[in-house]
């Protein structure tokens, strides 16, 4: 029986081997050879993620705000109420869609949905490791920039087609004040690749893991910390951290909601799984300043050397792995993506610390510090960079 069963599990083995064997040129031709098809899939699995990981953020905002304040926070539903999220999730879901008479409706049902599109589409350009992206373009920086300013008409639309008062309010103090901010976030930004000399976020992530060297000597692990561009560049590192948070319209400069003031903002008029999709738009653009920021000045998928820890892997079974799926190549994958991850994660951290610890501008005080103070500063650290570095090569 021993002896049958085993002959049974290798022709079950064969089997498999012959149908995977045979199922692989297809594959190649499909994935391969039509590049766009396997965009379009990484672009759904990316946009299937998103509702899942703003979720699990949102129990950590509720979970967090609960620890500041001394509160529990959720704890019924699930552990540690994990599953709170998406038991709202599918509350939106089901509740009744209103849309009120007044509005316009095809802007009205179009603005929430270039809320989630925009931040969505940027994070395509944004490297996770040495060899994982959606897309990998040499003016990177500019097509997230391009792409992200165009987040403002979600906003503006949702207030302006709402046809009430509030709303219209919330929709124009977002405009003046993520326009306002583009400018001081764009300066700051363009001081990092004049150091780097190219606008592909790829050559910002490698230009942090080379470490510094002094006299010739390199310095080691730890001098790869120093060479974030955080450390490098502390002021435009903190003008890029506050111009982030005016983008995202996040405490302290949720003036755009402000509900004290406009009852919610420009989304005042929307309901169910519109305004679910308001919502996930939010933590979409926090997700996307968090990894620009981790990819700008915090060395993005690297960290110490450690992401070269498969190298010798990769260089010994990388070559010979001609199978169906190359895992080496997944494993080497996967610990860039963790490490992107872990600090992504922790820049969001910071954002839920921020928002329930400082208290909300005045859209006077707003407005002043924008273009009073960060946007001059911004263009005197510019031109510092500029001239530092002109006079270093």
């Amino acid at each position: 029986m021993a002896h049958l069963l085993a002959l049974s599990a290798a022709d079950a083995y064969d089997r498999a081997e012959g149908f995977w064997a045979s199922l692989y040129p297809w594959l190649h031709k499909v994935f391969v050879e039509n590049a766009w098809l396997t965009a379009v899939l990484l672009v759904l699995v990316v946009g299937l993620t998103a509702p899942l990981l703003v979720s699990l953020l949102v129990w950590c905002e509720r979970r967090g705000s609960a620890l500041i304040q001394d509160r529990l926070g959720p704890n019924r539903v699930g552990p540690l109420g994990l599953f709170q999220s998406f038991a709202d999730l599918g509350k939106f879901l089901v509740k009744e869609d209103v849309t009120p008479d007044h509005v316009n409706k095809p802007l009205f049902l179009l603005a929430p949905c270039i809320a989630v599109a925009i931040p969505l589409v940027v994070l395509a350009f944004i490297p996770y490791g040495r060899n994982v992206w959606i897309a990998d373009v040499d003016a990177g920086i500019l097509a997230c920039f391009a792409i992200s300013s165009m987040h403002v008409y979600a906003v503006a639309l949702g207030g302006w087609s709402s046809n009430s008062k509030f709303p219209l309010l919330g929709a124009v103090r977002a405009s003046a004040q993520m326009i306002s901010y583009e400018i001081a976030l764009g300066l700051s930004a363009l001081a990092v690749f004049l150091v780097v000399g190219s606008l592909r976020l790829q050559d910002v992530v490698l230009m942090q893991a080379d470490g510094w060297v002094t006299g010739g000597e390199y310095l080691g692990a730890w001098s790869k910390l120093l060479d974030w561009n955080m450390f490098k560049q502390p002021v435009g590192a903190i003008i890029f951290l506050i111009a982030g948070f005016a983008e995202t319209n996040r405490h302290p400069f949720d003036m755009p909601e402000a509900e004290s003031e406009l009852a919610a903002g420009y989304h005042t008029e929307y309901s169910s799984f519109k305004f679910a999709l308001f919502f996930l738009g939010e933590y979409a653009a926090m997700i996307v300043i968090s990894a620009l920021f981790v990819t700008l000045y915090m060395g993005g998928w690297t960290l110490f050397g450690l992401e070269n820890a498969l190298d010798g892997w990769v260089a010994s079974y990388g070559a010979d792995n001609t199978g169906w799926i190359n895992w080496v190549a997944v494993a080497e994958g996967g610990l860039h993506a963790s490490i992107f991850s872990v600090k992504t994660m922790a820049m969001l951290l910071f954002f839920i610390w921020v928002r329930w610890t400082l208290p909300r501008f005045r859209y006077d005080q707003l407005m002043r510090l924008g273009w009073v103070r960060l946007f001059p500063l911004s263009l005197a650290w510019l031109v510092v960079v500029a001239v530092a570095t002109g006079l270093l090569r």
